[in-house]
């Protein structure tokens, strides 16, 4: 039996003797299936061809564990090497003998969380290898869990896990999106570790919301207030999204703020649209004179 790991997506499953028909993450809205359809692989199919975990530091007691070459969503994890012990966050796909032993020497892992279920990734293995450290996820993403394992505990609204550690569900992305707070990082400023809860952009300044980041479906204005909410009373200067360099460094609860007010005042609804003359979206009025209605996304 394998435990097969969805090339999209990156979600292993429990063990079976053939692949699943399906992936449930990837058939969700909020993610999609590989235009090349749904493929699957082992751990030890990505050992085979050359798959590895590269470590990189990001601050002091902040390390960035990736997958080289890059594998399903190419986010990276990010482990806490804190007073009371290390915390993984967000574990990725895949992992080996090599990366175990190297984590080891920086005083292994004693306990993991992920954000949400599109990073719940190779979480058992991981746990496994490290003395089946606890993993601790929001009970609200229950469902999502595609192996189970007696490892996985389930917490409600937040849980400090170690001093210095909070697990803190936002809600948002999905019903038990979290972050992790680490209270010692950026020099005792504080750090939110976000996966993609609060996604740091492009320009480095703000974060967004989304409910579906490949799909571009936004959030709610109330999903929105409710994570802002959520992490306002943690102090914290900095932000670590899921993937490489996407981090504010400096001021980033104020980056928060900022960001809430612009996403909030781009969704709200035009009052031009409701005047007497906006476009009805009825099907006769938004479709060619001529011919049957067609998808709208091949409108010019």
């Amino acid at each position: 039996m394998e435990h097969y790991i969805c090339q999209t997506c990156g979600t292993q499953y429990a063990a079976s003797l053939k692949p699943p028909e399906s992936c449930r993450v990837c058939t969700d809205d909020r993610q999609y299936v590989n235009s090349n359809g749904q493929q699957w692989t082992t751990l030890a199919e990505m050992k085979t061809s050359g798959h590895r975990i590269v470590v990189q530091p990001v601050e002091p007691g902040l390390k960035g564990l990736g997958v080289e070459p890059a594998f399903a969503i190419g986010q990276r994890s990010l482990l806490v090497q804190a007073h009371m012990g290390n915390i993984l966050w967000d574990p990725v796909s895949y992992i080996d003998e090599t990366a175990v032993h190297r984590i080891k020497d920086m005083g292994g892992v004693q306990a993991i969380s992920v954000s949400h279920p599109h990073f719940y990734a190779s979480m058992v293995e991981w746990s496994h290898a490290f003395d089946r450290a606890p993993i601790y996820l929001p009970a609200a993403d229950y469902g999502w869990v595609m192996r189970n394992d007696p490892v996985i505990h389930f917490y409600e609204d937040s849980l400090m896990v170690m001093p210095g550690i909070t697990l803190i569900r936002c809600g948002g992305h999905f019903d038990g999106s979290a972050v992790l707070h680490w209270a010692n990082g950026a020099d005792g400023r504080g750090a939110l570790l976000a996966g993609d809860t609060l996604m740091v952009t492009q320009d480095r300044r703000h974060v967004s919301f989304m409910y579906s980041f490949p799909n571009l479906i936004p959030l709610s204005a109330s999903a929105v207030l409710r994570i802002v909410e959520r992490v306002n009373s943690y102090r914290f200067e900095r932000i670590y999204s899921a993937w490489w360099g996407r981090t504010i460094s400096v001021d980033a609860t104020a980056a928060v703020h900022r960001s809430a007010d612009r996403y909030l005042k781009a969704i709200q609804e035009h009052p031009h649209l409701h005047s007497s003359g906006a476009p009805s979206l009825a099907p006769d009025a938004c479709c060619h004179q001529n011919g049957p209605a067609t998808d709208p996304r091949s409108f010019q």
